[in-house]
């Protein structure tokens, strides 16, 4: 390039050549557009910074905490000073519900993360080692799938104990089967890759193979299954809590104000219409965010 032609440059940085945008800025791009996966994210976003925030809302703004109890004024309908109403024990419906929320997005988010680490690394010695081990491994998952999970979890719940931890641990441990599918194909589609063979002919492990090359190259499927895995996770923890194996009292989850609410739904429908509502707001907004991050990560998309 002559010298006049970089010292222009230089001089002027509007005629600096386009570098063009990245995959995940094109994809980031994409997702702003999707209103209704905005909306969603915005959704999510409030939700969790206002349950989370339940110790000082609490405090100072309702009044009222979770489990402050008043035998005398039992379950009123919405007004001024209970904005949600209260139940049979005389405790905000407001204040249980932030304080549910934040049990219920803990079972999500923690659930969702122990069955995308289980399902993440299954899926990946599986489909990178290939032969009778993925044989093997594949089999295996073929037959955990005809078990009926909803009755094993129960069953865990009844021989080691109603604790939240296990809890956590039980639902992420039968919800990472389609993860490990969806890994094992994404890495048989790419170890045959150049940047792949090339790994193998610097001598590279297996272990750091994965690690640092397969991994990173599927993470849009991963986050996109992850934003999908969450309300079903969600949805398995209200069933329990509605069975009463779940979130034990005094604690109190979505699940647990959804069984409450349906017990007295005939005298007292506010018990049952505003966590209802809640649950089935904060669902479709992580549908929705799902189905936009899908779209937005899409490389066919990308090309259009």
């Amino acid at each position: 390039m002559p010298e006049s032609t970089v010292t222009a440059i230089i001089d002027n940085p509007a005629e600096m050549p386009d570098t063009g945008a990245s995959f995940w800025q094109d994809s980031r791009h994409r997702l702003w557009k999707n209103k209704l996966a905005v909306l969603g994210l915005c959704v999510i976003a409030a939700l969790t910074v206002l349950c989370f925030s339940e110790p000082l809302l609490c405090r100072y703004v309702i009044g009222y905490t979770y489990e402050q109890q008043d035998l005398a004024l039992g379950p009123v309908p919405p007004s001024h000073a209970h904005w949600l109403g209260t139940d049979q024990l005389g405790r905000d419906l407001l204040a249980r519900l932030l304080y549910g929320g934040r049990i219920s997005l803990m079972v999500g988010l923690c659930a969702t993360l122990v069955s995308l680490t289980i399902g993440v690394i299954y899926g990946s010695i599986s489909g990178f080692v290939g032969g009778n081990l993925d044989a093997v491994m594949m089999r295996i998952v073929d037959i955990l799938y005809a078990l009926p999970f909803a009755i094993f979890v129960v069953l865990l719940m009844v021989f080691f104990g109603r604790n939240l931890i296990l809890l956590f641990v039980a639902i992420g441990a039968v919800e990472w089967l389609t993860m490990a599918r969806i890994v094992r194909g994404q890495v048989l589609s790419l170890k045959n890759r150049e940047f792949i063979e090339a790994a193998h002919a610097l001598g590279l492990p297996w272990w750091r193979i994965i690690w640092r090359h397969i991994i990173p190259n599927m993470l849009g499927p991963i986050i996109v299954y992850a934003t999908l895995t969450v309300p079903g996770v969600m949805l398995l923890e209200a069933f329990l809590s509605f069975l009463g194996l779940g979130v034990q009292p005094p604690q109190s989850s979505w699940g647990v104000l959804i069984k409450e609410g349906a017990e007295a739904m005939e005298e007292y429908p506010w018990l049952l219409i505003y966590p209802a509502s809640i649950m089935a707001l904060t669902l479709f907004s992580l549908n929705f965010l799902g189905d936009g991050l899908r779209d937005a990560l899409d490389v066919r998309s990308a090309k259009d």
